[in-house]
């Protein structure tokens, strides 16, 4: 009989990992409390080892086909361009594949065995209670189910790790930074360009995203009082902040204000000192979230995804194979967090000295 297994979140982590245990002969589940997949957000790149995971998965062409090809410019308060660079063109990150979020999620889910793995949208866990051999779980809707192993795949705020390993605040390392994700259809920008502004401990983009358009605010802030889940609130913190900008922030700021797909966080990274508990794990940003500032979470989420997988594949014992997930790709892990600094001093300088120091990093040679 095959093991019973459940993902929280149908998230690049979770999406990963359902293709890899489906593929080694468990019985996989995945649980998602919105309606259907979660869209939106900003590109997003596949890097490393990452590709090697794709390949492996029989992806890489498709992801490839969707590539996103695209130009940056950095602009001064008139728009006027002073930088125009392509990241993924520079030494460093050679040979990476940009790509939107949107496109990714659907090339996971589609690769995925409809007829084998089942998708339970508009439904959470509510309950997980562990025994020895098993892990009993009711859901919002009232089912219950017994399963094997159970991984939490769903994002920086888990509900999986809140539930079985503690408090949010036990595990979450604030970076004295905010930042804020939305679709902006009405402001219009050149094709095929990410546009970039900076003024001393803010930034802001504009970036082209299929039919739309994402606009990106970050600023530096001692920690602020803030509830994630409250959009207003995050509505007012924005417009106190960048009320009094120039460039195109009155624009973004209006728009944003109007918005009803506003997304608004705390940058912060997760530092856990174990990844699993009994027969639950944690993968992607539920156990190591690393921050947009170090380019690699999507990366992380699939090569921990695949890690996780081929260790409980090759491992009859369970503890073995979860001590051997940690143990592998901590170092990895940490390695690609401590680069967060570097990303912070790169996006949002602290002095008008700093941006135009930070700006030299991609002048054309």
């Amino acid at each position: 009989m095959k093991k019973q297994v459940l993902i929280s979140g149908a998230s690049i982590a979770g999406l990963t990992l359902a293709y890899w245990l489906n593929r080694f002969g468990y019985k996989v589940t995945i649980v998602e409390i919105s309606k259907g997949l979660r869209r939106g957000g900003s590109p997003i790149d596949v890097r490393g080892d990452a590709l090697n995971v794709a390949k492996e998965m029989g992806i890489l062409e498709k992801i490839k086909a969707k590539e996103f090809l695209h130009v940056d410019e950095i602009v001064n308060a008139k728009n006027e361009t002073i930088v125009t660079f392509s990241l993924n063109a520079q030494a460093e990150y050679l040979g990476d594949i940009e790509i939107h979020r949107d496109d990714l999620v659907d090339i996971l889910y589609e690769n995925i065995p409809k007829n084998e793995v089942d998708i339970l949208f508009e439904n959470r866990i509510d309950t997980l209670v562990q025994y020895e051999d098993r892990v009993e779980v009711t859901f919002k809707n009232g089912a219950s189910g017994s399963f094997d192993f159970v991984f939490g795949a769903d994002g920086t705020h888990s509900a999986v790790r809140k539930k079985i390993f503690g408090e949010e605040e036990n595990y979450s390392k604030f970076f004295g930074e905010y930042f804020a994700f939305a679709e902006v259809p009405s402001i219009k920008t050149k094709p095929n360009t990410g546009v970039l502004y900076n003024e001393p401990r803010k930034f802001a983009a504009l970036y082209p995203f299929k039919n739309t358009v994402n606009a990106i605010l970050v600023f530096r802030s001692p920690k602020l009082s803030f509830d994630y889940r409250n959009q207003e609130q995050h509505k007012q913190i924005l417009k106190e902040t960048f009320q009094n900008c120039s460039w195109r922030i009155p624009e973004i700021l209006d728009t944003m204000l109007q918005s009803d797909n506003l997304y608004f966080d705390e940058v912060c990274q997760i530092h856990m000192p174990s990844w699993t508990k009994g027969r639950i794990a944690l993968v992607g940003d539920a156990a190591h979230a690393a921050s947009f500032h170090t380019g690699m979470g999507t990366s992380l989420a699939m090569q921990g995804a695949s890690i996780l997988a081929k260790e409980l594949s090759s491992n009859d014992d369970y503890i073995t194979a979860f001590a051997k997930y940690d143990e592998t790709y901590r170092p990895f892990v940490e390695s690609v967090q401590a680069k967060i600094h570097r990303g912070i001093a790169y996006l949002v300088p602290e002095t008008e000295e700093a941006i135009q120091e930070a700006y030299k990093r991609f002048m054309v040679k």
